[in-house]
């Protein structure tokens, strides 16, 4: 099990903590594995400064099918472990 710190947009951090998306869509740049641990943190692109918040979650499936998905690509299904804001 890998510990990795990931950045994600404001839009897509309410997204997450309010329920309405439970994954996320990466570049398997990083070997991602079942019940990796992620902490992501939200980052503002217009400021290019972190916010302070982030979410710690865990993989709980990962769908990494070429057929349906960009080449390298991977669904990351989570589970928020806690979420500080």
């Amino acid at each position: 099990m890998k510990k990795h710190n990931l950045k994600i947009l404001p839009q897509y951090f309410e997204a997450v903590i309010n329920g309405c998306k439970n994954f996320e869509i990466r570049k398997n740049d990083r070997a991602y594995k079942r019940k990796d641990l992620l902490d992501i943190f939200e980052y503002d692109c217009e400021t290019g400064e972190y916010t302070g918040r982030n979410i710690f979650a865990v993989i709980t499936y990962i769908l990494d099918d070429q057929k349906y998905l960009r080449d390298g690509y991977v669904i990351l299904a989570l589970e928020i472990l806690e979420v500080n804001n």
